[in-house]
């Protein structure tokens, strides 16, 4: 490993970025040598900006993905390598505002009944009925649940935060049975292979798709689509922005809001303006 990768890794580590995150920087920074053909500190500000441009227009990557480029080269210019003060930019690719599908509650139980097995079910249910991301559900551990308290306690989510969330009394049942079956210890679901280990992420997210398409739900979505219909769920409900903005672990309101744009009931209760006015009945 080279001073600079090592470098870069402890700058990211002292800020307490996710390991998803470092390793997508890293690779950004590795694919930038490799298309120079030299170590990033001898590329200059301006070949940075040629690459970008390459990937976007050459290359014709996602808009995503050059984003994500461009945080990790910016990253390590700015703040690995202290090259603030040539005031070199990076463009930022703006990516196109998308409203993800949503699943509806007939889709949710559709999917929970297709589930090939009681682990898959217990995973797909338990990552619904409490918004928890991917990797927050793989890292669950047996102590995590609290049914005195009715709360599940999220430990380390996105931005290195603890928080709770809400464990229903349908889901302790579930987590019951499943307990029964499986007898957890440390890890609530840990990897078939080794014990000691949690679930890996792409096992959970093998859950999902089989079971999405044993249910025949058509919608482009991945298990991610769990936690956002979980709190559009609560907000067609009724439950206050601020509160799922607690239990889905955000931290900015704005985050939180977005979910407004995927109320369907809510968008579709809202009445015309044309309703309220006192017209006379029609001649014709």
């Amino acid at each position: 490993m080279t001073p600079l990768r090592q470098q870069m890794i402890d700058d990211m580590t002292v800020r307490g970025m996710a390991q998803t995150t470092k390793k997508a920087y890293l690779q950004a920074v590795r694919s930038l040598a490799k298309h120079y053909r030299r170590s990033p500190e001898q590329v200059t500000d301006r070949e940075v900006q040629q690459y970008l441009l390459h990937l976007m227009q050459e290359r014709n990557l996602s808009w995503s993905t050059c984003n994500i480029a461009t945080n990790g080269l910016r990253f390590l210019y700015r703040v690995t390598l202290d090259r603030r003060e040539a005031e070199f930019r990076i463009p930022r690719a703006k990516r196109p505002q998308r409203l993800p599908e949503i699943l509806s509650r007939e889709e949710i139980e559709r999917l929970f009944a297709a589930a090939n097995n009681i682990r898959s079910r217990t995973v797909l249910m338990l990552t619904y009925s409490a918004g928890l991301r991917l990797s927050e559900v793989a890292h669950l551990k047996v102590g995590d649940i609290d049914s005195g308290r009715m709360s599940i306690r999220v430990e380390q989510g996105k931005g290195q935060k603890d928080r709770y969330t809400v464990l229903s009394k349908r889901m302790l049942g579930e987590l019951r049975g499943y307990w029964l079956a499986h007898r957890p210890r440390g890890w609530l679901f840990s990897s078939g292979r080794d014990a000691a280990r949690p679930i890996g992420v792409k096992s959970i997210q093998r859950m999902f798709h089989l079971a999405k398409d044993a249910a025949r739900i058509d919608k482009r979505c991945g298990i991610h689509a769990l936690r956002h219909a979980f709190a559009t769920h609560l907000l067609e409900a009724g439950t206050d922005v601020h509160t799922i903005q607690r239990l889905l672990g955000h931290g900015h309101i704005s985050t939180t809001m977005r979910y407004f744009h995927l109320t369907q009931k809510r968008l579709l209760d809202t009445g015309s303006p044309l309703d309220l006015l006192e017209l006379p009945a029609p001649t014709f």
